[in-house]
């Protein structure tokens, strides 16, 4: 209980009820919503993040996640991104973003007009580099999945990437650095292969249009 009170203490949350005895109990309080917590089950294991899960609707996702991670880089000195607790990157124009607490509860924030249909195997209507990355958003943003995500674009990016267009295949090599970073794989090999390309105007365009939310790509692009 005083990992958990510390961790959400520290995002701004309030506690507004705190036992131990005869069981635990904890109830936390943040911008009009509350979370509760009770006793854990016996033989729970924190690392498979099975805990327990909450939903919380809001009119707009992106000033949770700037709350978020500058609270984390105020106490932490850095926004925690891997392991445990962790929250999830946020793309500009996402719907969902989800945060993980120590004891492997995933508290998911969502906008409230996301479509009710949403494409969870990838568009039909996208083929080749472009549906592996579309696939790849869906497993990282709605399950949560960075691991498969980055299985998934390693292959198409073996499979589709000396046919696809420059600007999409850095756009790939982009996300699989950044995943490797969050799963705390080696980035050498995706970075080698990003130097190597010939980047137009157009084609950094493209590329920091859609990832200008991450702070490294200046670093990473030739």
């Amino acid at each position: 209980m005083e990992e958990t009170l510390a961790f959400y203490e520290a995002l701004g949350f309030e506690a507004t009820h705190r036992q131990s005895k005869p069981y635990v109990y904890l109830a936390l309080q943040w911008s009009g919503f509350q979370l509760h917590f009770g006793p854990a089950p016996k033989g729970l294991d924190p690392a498979r993040e099975e805990s327990g899960g909450c939903l919380v609707m809001v009119d707009a996702v992106a000033p949770y996640h700037a709350a978020f991670v500058a609270a984390m880089r105020r106490v932490h000195g850095k926004v925690l991104s891997s392991g445990l607790p962790r929250i999830t990157r946020y793309r500009p124009g996402a719907s969902r973003f989800t945060l993980i607490d120590p004891s492997g509860n995933s508290i998911i924030f969502i906008q409230r007009d996301e479509p009710a249909e949403l494409e969870y195997g990838g568009s039909k209507k996208l083929t080749g580099l472009a549906r592996a990355l579309d696939n790849a958003r869906i497993l990282r943003e709605f399950k949560n999945d960075d691991l498969q995500a980055f299985r998934a674009l390693k292959s198409a990016v073996r499979r589709h990437g000396a046919d696809a267009p420059v600007a999409a295949r850095a756009v790939a090599l982009c996300h699989l650095i950044d995943l490797a970073m969050v799963l705390g794989e080696p980035t050498d090999p995706w970075a080698a292969d990003l130097r190597g390309l010939e980047l137009t105007a157009d084609d950094r365009q493209r590329i920091e249009s859609e990832l200008g939310h991450l702070a490294e790509l200046q670093e990473w692009l030739p």
